[in-house]
């Protein structure tokens, strides 16, 4: 049984993380959605992965600097934006940033480049792991993405939906939860600066999830 906790959206906002931590117990392995700073400064990275004492994967958000990449690399943690890791028979791959937003945010990618960039990693992914987990900022075209105006999730991610097992996003603060679609789970895990994230408990022999959502 691998035990991951999944979290996303601090904005540089790290006071909760602590008692996410405890609340969770003790975890395999910790996955970071992204949006880990409020536009800077990259170094907050570096801030939020030395709290951490498992093995982490995380991407930027849409709110964080594209240099953040270069940070993340520099860090304790695995910086899993547009590549793929593989823990035991679980293939992980990561897309970080968003599809466009009318806020012209620092780090967003057009849907075709992310859907080439997804494709390939899929592809590959499938080859190497028996489940096949997405880490995305975003989450799915109409799965866990409604805001007042509608759905504003990224239609590349939706394409995911039955390639890939899991997809772990955030980006969206007021539709976190759980859903599946398709064959895939979808976890938006809420804001960590909120106290919000989710601890997803998988039998990489089965494939059987039980998630659940924490807030502290």
């Amino acid at each position: 049984m691998m035990r991951i906790l999944a979290m996303s959206d601090a904005h540089g906002n790290f006071t909760r993380i602590p008692a996410i931590l405890d609340r969770a117990e003790d975890v395999d392995l910790i996955l970071v959605a992204g949006d880990i700073t409020n536009f800077g400064p990259d170094e907050q990275a570096l801030e939020m992965m030395r709290m951490f004492d498992k093995t982490t994967l995380a991407i930027p958000g849409n709110c964080d600097l594209q240099s953040i990449c270069n940070l993340l690399d520099e860090s304790k943690a695995i910086n899993l934006h547009e590549r793929l890791w593989i823990m035991e028979n679980v293939a992980f791959i990561g897309m970080g940033g968003s599809n466009p937003t009318p806020f012209k945010t620092p780090y967003e990618i057009e849907e075709e480049e992310i859907a080439t960039t997804l494709d390939k990693l899929a592809a590959e992914g499938r080859q190497k792991g028996d489940y096949l987990v997405l880490l995305s900022h975003s989450p799915p075209y109409c799965t866990l993405d409604r805001i007042e105006a509608g759905n504003v999730g990224c239609k590349a991610v939706a394409d995911m939906l039955g390639k890939v097992d899991l997809i772990v996003c955030g980006h969206i603060h007021e539709d976190k939860g759980v859903m599946e679609v398709a064959g895939t789970t979808v976890v938006n895990t809420g804001m960590a600066s909120e106290g919000s994230a989710a601890l997803i408990e998988l039998d990489e022999k089965s494939g059987k999830l039980d998630i659940e959502m924490l807030q502290v």
